[in-house]
């Protein structure tokens, strides 16, 4: 039977397909289910990453659990009910609770690398914030840094200043700010134990009843930046990235000029990205990794 037919059979309704996620509503809840898909520079591309959707969903799901003490998520369930039979979004599916999500990504960084260290280069600073002289790149920062953007519905997210942010956040923005630093300073903490250095990374909030949740993805590979913590003590300065960070690069280095349609994906990179996210996930939760093996290998 074709999954159109099998949803509509259980009273499940496509809400819409994102660059990665799809988004359906059944009852009183929306599911989130992972595909394998791959975006870069506001691209969707042709080829899939095999089993990609599911080390994503595992991964953030993990996050979902070890932060509820920070913040309450909108996740309620990762289990398909019991009258309902779609193996195929087994590993894949988050069962939320629906929200308003707020129009802002609050990144927070904790490392010049990426958009900080360009700017760092150009102004001494990042984010609007001035940071000491001599750092080089993948420094650690004193303290990280919130550096919110906008989110865009087509286009390029753009850098917020607090001012504007504060207009577009209004009475929460404090609120919200100190949970991003702290929800990453857990993050960059329990992964550094666990071997990984987590550069930076991008949380989403949504409005409940006036009560604040965590909503989306929450510090994969997709949404991080993420170094081996063994590759950073060696040399930070030659450290591979165990993130989305490898297709970008992969990508400049064909010339493209970022405008559709996207090259193709050679068979190495896809296998380099398949193993470096299984990696992340295998170190950050290995009983997740354990529980979906045999789903991914």
């Amino acid at each position: 039977m074709p999954l159109s037919k099998t949803l509509e059979k259980y009273g499940i309704r496509k809400v819409r397909s994102g660059k990665v996620r799809d988004l359906y509503h059944w009852k009183n809840e929306l599911w989130m289910v992972t595909s394998d898909r791959v975006s870069a520079f506001d691209c969707v591309l042709a080829e899939e990453i095999p089993s990609k959707g599911i080390v994503l969903n595992q991964i953030a799901l993990g996050w979902f659990e070890r932060t509820s003490v920070i913040c309450p998520s909108a996740l309620l369930s990762e289990e398909l009910p019991l009258e309902i039979d779609l193996p195929e979004w087994e590993g894949r599916l988050m069962r939320v609770l629906p929200c308003d999500p707020l129009p802002v990504e609050f990144i927070a960084r904790g490392y010049v690398v990426g958009g900080a260290w360009k700017e760092y280069l150009e102004k001494g600073t990042a984010g609007g914030y001035k940071l000491p002289r001599g750092l080089t790149y993948g420094s650690p920062l004193p303290e990280p840094l919130f550096t919110p953007t906008t989110k865009a519905k087509q286009g390029h997210d753009l850098p917020l200043d607090e001012e504007s942010a504060k207009e577009i956040i209004g009475e929460n923005y404090e609120l919200l700010k100190n949970l991003t630093l702290e929800l990453y300073l857990h993050g960059k903490s329990y992964a550094f134990n666990k071997g990984l250095i987590l550069l930076d990374t991008k949380f989403e909030f949504g409005i409940r009843e006036g009560k604040i949740f965590l909503i989306d993805e929450l510090m994969t590979p997709d949404s991080s930046r993420f170094w081996l913590r063994e590759d950073f003590e060696r040399d930070k300065d030659r450290c591979p990235h165990y993130d989305k960070q490898i297709l970008r690069h992969y990508l400049e280095k064909t010339g493209w000029n970022k405008q559709p349609p996207p090259p193709r994906l050679s068979e190495e990179i896809i296998k380099e990205m398949q193993a470096r996210y299984k990696e992340v996930l295998a170190r950050l939760f290995p009983e997740r990794f354990e529980k979906v093996i045999s789903l991914i290998d």
